[in-house]
């Protein structure tokens, strides 16, 4: 495993406003997360939780602070620039599964490669049959959404998040909307994937759960970073 962190950044701050509306939300966070990590990020509602993931996720610029990733400086780079790195390395799991009801189960997990290649190819077909199949859900492949359970859809999504070979699966709150059972199904999943192919997860939860079946915890309260705990990520095999 390189030294390098896959992800890190340091000083970061977010605030919404200007003037005596302003609102911070984020206050100097350092932070580093591993290639191959499985982490829980923690915190009360408010606490930044969210805004953490979106500025990681490259979908909110920060106000001011350094953010890299996989040797790239995120803070700097053009919209174009993160819209191809965020396509290219990190995939998104969230709270609402967010599955086109239209579209069937394996169009629904190729739509981040097709949207970015702007068409199908069959080999995004192939490769999203290969995802189905490794989240136990090839018998599923031509159902939409409606016809899925609360469980199978997130699984469908978090299939999703992996088409195209991320480094960095950022999910929020992933089973929020899950019950006990179908939960532990999707974290089963997760662990799997991540010791299988090193891809590094980082978790939103308010369930300690969930966040105990993660190897590290980060915990934010009040916009500030007051735990993070070791790294211990991994390289994993070969990506599914």
């Amino acid at each position: 495993m390189t030294d390098a962190p896959l992800l890190s950044v340091r000083q970061l701050v977010k605030r919404f406003g200007e003037g005596e509306a302003a609102a911070t939300v984020l206050y100097g966070i350092d932070l580093d997360l591993a290639r191959g990590e499985l982490a829980a990020l923690l915190g009360p509602s408010g606490s930044g939780k969210s805004t953490l993931l979106t500025i990681l996720g490259t979908l909110l610029q920060p106000t001011r602070g350094e953010h890299w990733m996989l040797g790239v400086d995120l803070a700097t780079a053009s919209e174009a620039e993160k819209t191809r790195f965020r396509a290219e390395n990190i995939g998104f799991v969230f709270q609402f599964h967010h599955l086109l009801p239209d579209l069937t189960a394996l169009e629904n997990v190729m739509m981040p490669a097709a949207a970015q290649a702007g068409r199908e190819t069959p080999a995004m077909r192939d490769r999203a049959g290969e995802l189905l199949e490794a989240v136990g859900l090839a018998a599923r492949r031509d159902y939409r959404p409606a016809a899925m359970s609360g469980g199978q859809r997130q699984r469908v999504a978090v299939a999703r998040a992996l088409m195209n070979r991320p480094a960095l699966v950022l999910a929020d709150e992933p089973t929020g909307n899950l019950d006990r059972e179908s939960a532990d199904q999707v974290m089963d999943l997760i662990g799997a994937i991540n010791a299988q192919t090193g891809t590094c997860f980082l978790i939103s939860t308010h369930d300690e759960r969930i966040s105990a079946r993660c190897r590290r915890r980060i915990e934010l309260l009040d916009g500030r970073l007051v735990m993070a705990g070791p790294m211990g990520g991994s390289e994993g095999g070969t990506l599914i």
